[in-house]
């Protein structure tokens, strides 16, 4: 789509509009109400946007059950990202890993596992034992493997979420939320792309065993690629899911339904709901001039500006052209200007509502000019 742009002395009004013709977007704006979700809480979010859809006590702190399984991968694809791991590496299975209680892969004590089949174990099968002994070769025991995923909720922004074990049964001081559970699927998928693969196996066999996933969704929903689910009788059952049609992938998390197949139906209801009333876009790139701004008593004159990252709206549907897009940019900027600096803001609005607002950052740097050229916009400042 052409953009253009039309100064007005440091402010720039972009009009995302293809036609001349005004629309009254707040009068046209017609959205269902969320459907009624039965669960403790839930969120339904899109993926690049971050933009909520829907909600239900999504800060609510809750047990996580299985769930817990996401940090878990998440740990250790930080670790082979970081050269600590290999995925060929092996695992010796301990007598505490073997008898971990609940969902199994069926790994053997004192058997050599490697790490990419006990990610898989964990991924697919949902192994509490193959979770118990991946914490343990990373981190030496539980304790400590708890203390890094805490580290890695803390950094993430998952402000409502402390774990206490690598796999997901009860303990006193054991939650996150639903939000925190979508921030996390997003840093996995983003992240770990060649990994996050694993997620969409419909079945995987270890030591003569073949277990399917327990995500129904794949079967039911070619779109579905993900994630995870969990049950105990404390958390309830629950379930995290992603789905890409077309260009926009969605992320659901439910927590606390009745049955299996309610937190499938439940999480299938907020996907379709959100695809059905919704689109995102992606307006601008990374590190593209969107415009330039005049640098004073610089080594060069004109600013190229842009954004630190891809900058995505969720909006109704069909209203994409009702979108209007504001740049704003500091008055007088003076030189010395480094890279990244913020010198304004994007604005992104649709019937007088913002749905997007990001930093405008400096493209380069600009050093200080030379002394004539200092002295001759000192002399332009005067006139202004």
């Amino acid at each position: 789509m052409k953009i253009s742009v039309i100064p007005k002395r440091f402010i720039f009004l972009i009009s995302l509009l293809v036609s001349t013709t005004v629309v009254n977007a707040a009068n046209t704006i017609l959205i269902p109400a969320a459907p009624s979700i039965a669960a403790k809480s839930f969120v339904l979010l899109d993926f690049n946007s971050g933009k909520v859809i829907a909600e239900k006590q999504a800060d609510l702190r809750l047990a996580p059950a299985s769930l817990t399984k996401i940090m878990t991968v998440y740990v250790v694809f930080r670790e082979l990202q970081s050269g600590h791991l290999t995925l060929d590496e092996k695992v010796t299975i301990s007598k505490k890993a073997w008898q971990t209680p609940g969902s199994r892969m069926f790994v053997e004590v004192n058997k050599q596992v490697s790490i990419e089949n006990l990610l898989q174990g964990v991924i697919i099968q949902s192994g509490n034992d193959a979770s118990v002994a991946l914490a343990e070769h990373v981190a030496g025991d539980e304790a400590t493997f708890s203390a890094m995923m805490n580290q890695h909720a803390e950094r993430l922004g998952m402000l409502d979420s402390h774990f206490q074990n690598s796999m997901g049964l009860p303990s006193k001081n054991h939650y996150t939320t639903a939000r925190d559970l979508a921030t996390l699927t997003i840093a996995v998928i983003k992240e770990f792309p060649e990994y996050y693969e694993w997620d969409s196996k419909k079945e995987f066999t270890f030591n003569n065993i073949t277990q399917p996933n327990r995500n129904k969704l794949l079967w039911r929903d070619k779109s579905v690629d993900g994630v995870k689910t969990g049950y105990t009788e404390e958390a309830g059952y629950c379930m995290v899911a992603s789905a890409k049609r077309e260009e926009m992938r969605l992320i659901s998390v439910v927590m606390g339904t009745a049955s299996a197949n309610a937190r499938a139906n439940e999480s299938q209801t907020l996907l379709n709901y959100g695809f059905r009333f919704f689109e995102t876009h992606q307006l601008y790139k990374a590190q593209t001039a969107l415009t330039e701004a005049r640098v004073w008593k610089g080594d060069a004159k004109q600013l190229p500006m842009g954004l630190n990252e891809d900058l995505y709206v969720t909006i109704p549907r069909r209203h994409y052209n009702d979108l209007k897009a504001e740049i704003n940019i500091d008055k007088k900027i003076m030189a010395p200007v480094k890279e990244g600096v913020s010198l304004g803001s994007v604005n992104v609005s649709l019937a007088d509502d913002v749905v997007a607002n990001k930093p405008l950052v400096a493209l380069k740097t600009i050093n200080k000019g030379g002394f004539v050229d200092r002295l001759y916009d000192e002399a332009m400042l005067m006139l202004e």
